[in-house]
């Protein structure tokens, strides 16, 4: 074999396509795309939350989530968050990673600064089961929320994109559990987590 016919092979690094998957939120960002290899192997999937809110990134990456565990893709997912605009680590970061922590029993997390090359951007996450629906959701963030004591109003106001009947429901039922109590404060009644 010469040396131009053994050297002209291009290495594999250098082959990897990017395939991007048409899915978008409201908000019209490319959120998804999935890393193939020379050989068409998957090697991850990926979802970019950047100029999402904290309720819209969360709302998206269970979506996505959920759907790689339905078709029983078990691959790392890269949660491409930011690092925030101070450096110090955004809104967007903590709030993704607390609710990942929270989610321990369905799923294992890496932040991307552990990883090398370090990237305080980036969270891998490694499915085992399926996550919460939205509704679950909503009644999460309701208990985080309500660490502090609100009333109604406060809480309608907070989640009114979910509508007044689905916060109801959960205010509700969260109260019918334990897990929140309610008491007067003064002529307005107010939720607390318990």
């Amino acid at each position: 074999m010469t040396f131009a016919k053994r050297f002209s092979a291009k290495p594999i690094l250098t082959l990897i396509k990017i395939k991007k998957l048409k899915a978008k939120t409201a908000t019209n960002h490319l959120l998804s795309r999935v890393v193939i290899d020379y050989h068409g192997r998957l090697m991850s999937n990926e979802i970019d939350l950047h100029g999402l809110t904290q309720i819209e990134a969360v709302e998206a990456f269970v979506k996505f989530y959920n759907d790689c565990v339905k078709n029983r893709d078990w691959l790392r997912i890269e949660v491409i968050h930011g690092y925030g605009s101070s450096g110090e680590g955004g809104a967007l970061r903590r709030r993704i990673r607390s609710f990942l922590a929270g989610h321990a029993d369905c799923l294992r997390f890496e932040a991307g600064e552990s990883i090398a090359p370090a990237n305080p951007g980036v969270t891998m996450v490694f499915p085992d089961k399926a996550l919460p629906d939205s509704v679950d959701l909503l009644a999460e963030e309701i208990l985080e929320y309500c660490a502090t004591a609100r009333t109604i109003t406060k809480i309608s106001g907070k989640f009114r994109r979910y509508g007044d009947a689905k916060i109801q429901a959960s205010v509700k039922s969260l109260e019918k559990s334990g897990a929140l109590k309610s008491f007067y404060k003064g002529q307005y009644r107010h939720y607390q987590a318990v």
